[in-house]
Parts: structure tokens; C-alpha cells; sequence
């Protein structure tokens, strides 16, 4: 092809190629993720799924979509496998010592998992974590759940409209108190409708 088109087309050629390579992986990458967020909605909606596991489905192959897309785009640059696995364990052996120091973030994946698999409250449901049975707790409407942190919507006592980031591990410390319904909470707690 080189050899069909003019002179002073040579040297563009040379960077061209590239960032048309980059283009249209980051063109096929968008296009991935646009068919598996349909897919993952329609199976969702189709199996009755619960939200978070959707949310969580979506946010993996989308880290997947992503780190493959870098990986292709270092290539194109001409970052050799060899080079990207050197770097990547000895990012790995940093990361292991970085996580056994902190236990507490740790602790919190683990717990996230437990909640997602236990289930002892879901994305919508209106609780309470109580300190012990006596005092009134944190309380709220489950808006979302990531890795770290639920976050609550406090839905009383004055506080409306605010949100609350409570740790995934608190809620295997505490005892937590759980409405599908807001109007059987005692003292009624307001939705948002």
C-alpha cells in the first residue's frame, strides 16, 4: 500500500496507522460495552436479577472492557508481554503487602461479598443499625452498595435528603434492623415515595 501513494505520505504513515489502530479498539470497545449493558439489562429484567447484581455485572466488564482496551493500546505502541508482566507482578507484590497492612478495606470486600450473597438487606429497603437494642441507630433508605460502603438516604429526624456511608463490615458488628415497607417502621419512616 506503501508503495501506492505519494512521497510526502511516508512519513505520515508512520503515525497514522497507529492512532487508527487505537481508534477503532476504542470504537470495538465501546460497542462491547454498549451489547453487554443491553444484554446484562435484558437478562436482569428476564431472570428478575436484583439490581446490585446488575450494577455489579456491569462495573466488572466494564474494568475488563478497560484494562483490555490499555492492554491493546500498549501493544500498539509496541510494550512487548513481557515487559507488561514484569511490571504487572511486581505491581501485584507492592499491592499484596499494601492490602495485608490495610485489613480494614479488606474487611470490607469480604463483607460486601457476604452481603451480596446473604442478602440480609437490599438495594431499597429501609434499616436501621442499632448500637444495642435500646439506643435508635442509623437509619435510612439503601441507595447503593460498592465495594467499601452502603450508603443510606436519611429519610427522619431531620436530616432528610442527607446520606449516610456506613462500612460493609458494620453491619456484621451491629445488629441491623430491616423494612421492606417504610410505613411499618415504627414512627413511620418517610420515602421518598
Amino acid at each position: 500500500m506503501k508503495d501506492h501513494l505519494p512521497a510526502w505520505t511516508h512519513d505520515w504513515l508512520h503515525y497514522g496507522v497507529p492512532a487508527l489502530q487505537i481508534l477503532l479498539t476504542l470504537l470495538a470497545a465501546w460497542l462491547l460495552r454498549l451489547v453487554a449493558r443491553r444484554l446484562i439489562r435484558r437478562l436482569g429484567e428476564h431472570y428478575t436479577l436484583p439490581p446490585e447484581m446488575a450494577i455489579g455485572a456491569r462495573r466488572v466488564f466494564s474494568f475488563v472492557v478497560y484494562f483490555t482496551v490499555l492492554l491493546v493500546v500498549l501493544s500498539i505502541f509496541g510494550v512487548k508481554a513481557s515487559v507488561l508482566w514484569t511490571a504487572f507482578t511486581g505491581f501485584a507484590a507492592v499491592g499484596a503487602v499494601a492490602f495485608f497492612a490495610a485489613w480494614s478495606v479488606l474487611s470490607n470486600i469480604f463483607c460486601t461479598l457476604l452481603i451480596l450473597t446473604t442478602r440480609p438487606f437490599r438495594l431499597h429497603d429501609y434499616i436501621e443499625v442499632l448500637e444495642n437494642g435500646e439506643k435508635p441507630g442509623l437509619k435510612g433508605r439503601v441507595i447503593d452498595i460498592n465495594l467499601i460502603y452502603t450508603t443510606l438516604q436519611e429519610t427522619d429526624g431531620g436530616h432528610e435528603g442527607t446520606v449516610l456511608q456506613i462500612p460493609n463490615n458494620m453491619f456484621f458488628q451491629r445488629t441491623v434492623r430491616r423494612w421492606r415497607d417504610p410505613s411499618q417502621a415504627p414512627g413511620g419512616i418517610q420515602g421518598d415515595g
